[in-house]
């Protein structure tokens, strides 16, 4: 058995994300199961072996979900069976392990996902593909925005 690394996670109406803190991480293993069985393993920087399993608090849908490999992270998209909002992550009412805390930077309220537009898998480095989990992005999954070059507009 290894390691935990830190994870992080948070989610929307239609998905959960899972941040896995683990730079330089190879070998990297995630499979989430329907019945809500989510399942992670990693080599990191120094060789180390990393782990955990979890029982999602509901049902997912693994065909859909995704994920992302980066210097720093591994995001794990995982999409809901069902829209909703999940009380918690996981299906035991005990307090999580130490190990997982909730990400505030991609936490989001019901009412406010209607207006959330940086909703990505946005990662530090290069898509890969896992395991069989494509990592593409979806229509709702854009997080990019238009910005006018503002130097050369104050020149006009």
């Amino acid at each position: 058995m290894g390691r935990q690394p830190e994870v992080l996670w948070a989610q929307r109406s239609d998905k959960i994300y899972l941040t896995v803190s683990l730079p330089d991480a190879r070998d990297v293993f995630a499979e989430s199961k329907p019945h809500g069985a989510f399942r992670f393993s990693a080599v990191g920087a120094q060789d180390e072996h990393f782990d955990f399993s979890l029982e999602l608090y509901d049902a997912v849908v693994p065909e859909a979900s995704k994920i992302n490999i980066g210097m720093r992270n591994i995001i794990c998209s995982i999409k809901k069976e069902k829209k909703g909002w999940w009380k918690r992550l996981l299906k035991s009412e005990e307090k999580p392990a130490p190990f997982i805390k909730v990400d505030w930077n991609k936490w989001c309220d019901e009412d406010e996902e209607e207006s959330d537009i940086s909703d990505s898998l946005v990662s530090d480095d290069e898509n890969n593909e896992v395991n069989g989990i494509d990592d593409e992005s979806s229509d709702d999954d854009s997080g990019l925005l238009y910005l006018p070059d503002l130097e050369k507009a104050g020149r006009k």
